[in-house]
């Protein structure tokens, strides 16, 4: 019985630790269609900035009468993703923002269904 402790506790000494999983990346979603978009936010000297504000309102519907407010933080890589918006012609601003820090992005679906945006706040 105590050899076949030694002997197991020996083989897990020698396995190799697991490798640390990387961050999710912050992912919100509309579900109103199958378009995206993907933001890295960084501050002047180009360093990624942790838990920014990516904020956008969505009118759909009748007239847009309906309307949806979605606000993603951005994870420790500067890093988020807005999916599910939907395949309109109207264009989407996205407001980001950190303390004092703010930029704006628009998105207009017709050229940029799925667009990749690096924001600098300044």
């Amino acid at each position: 019985m105590i050899i076949a402790t030694i002997a197991l506790a020996a083989a897990l000494v020698q396995q190799p630790g697991a490798e640390a999983p990387e961050p999710d990346l912050a992912v919100i979603s509309a579900r109103l269609g199958g378009c995206a978009a993907d933001f890295t936010v960084k501050d002047a000297e180009g360093e990624p900035i942790y838990a920014a504000t990516v904020h956008v309102r969505i009118r759909y519907g009748f007239l847009g009468i309906k309307r949806m407010d979605l606000e993603v933080g951005t994870d420790s890589a500067g890093q988020a993703r807005v999916e599910g918006l939907p395949d309109m012609v109207k264009p989407l601003t996205f407001d980001i923002q950190r303390a004092e820090l703010k930029a704006t992005v628009e998105q207009t679906h017709l050229s940029d269904c799925q667009a990749t945006y690096e924001v600098s706040l300044e």
